[in-house]
């Protein structure tokens, strides 16, 4: 992606298993980030807040242009398998757990979240490589699916 490793830090709810956050520690570093903190979520979070299983602050334009470069490719796969496993949880042998949630992408810089949902299409991951953050001022931004494409309802409305 980049000479030097991009900084990032990562908060885990506490359902956050360990195994998951060695799994998303080790993507992340093959996809050229430094994970410099990771953190469990303490207190809870108000009803308008994202409920999401792990919330990783990073350079999100400069990680999102990086991730369609060839040479990450394989790490880009184990980067989506990771996100994709994060928002399964599942209760004890054979009972329902919480309902999936999500991983969210924050930007260091203007607090901008993705939010990468559960089940999310192959096709939202490569709209997302070639997102242009810059074109939203508001977030969160949901990967709509019958319209195909990312996008901020609260930029809309405020548009």
């Amino acid at each position: 992606m980049t000479d030097a490793p991009l900084p990032a830090e990562l908060l885990l709810d506490r359902d956050a298993s360990d195994d998951l956050r060695r799994e998303m520690v080790s993507a992340l570093e093959g996809l050229g980030v430094r994970t410099a903190r990771v953190r469990r979520a303490v207190g809870h979070r108000g009803a308008a807040d994202i409920p999401w299983i792990m919330l990783a602050s990073l350079p999100l334009q400069a990680f999102l242009s990086g991730l369609g470069a060839e040479a990450v490719k394989d790490s880009y796969v184990a980067f989506k398998d990771v996100v994709r496993r994060s928002s399964r949880t599942a209760g004890p042998a054979g009972t329902a757990g919480p309902a999936p949630r999500p991983l969210v992408l924050q930007d260091r810089r203007t607090g901008l979240r993705v939010v990468l949902e559960p089940g999310l299409p192959g096709e939202a991951y490569e709209a997302l490589l070639v997102l242009d953050l810059a074109r939203f001022s508001e977030g969160p931004l949901h990967y709509d699916r019958e319209q195909g494409r990312w996008r901020s309802e609260l930029d809309e409305a405020a548009g």
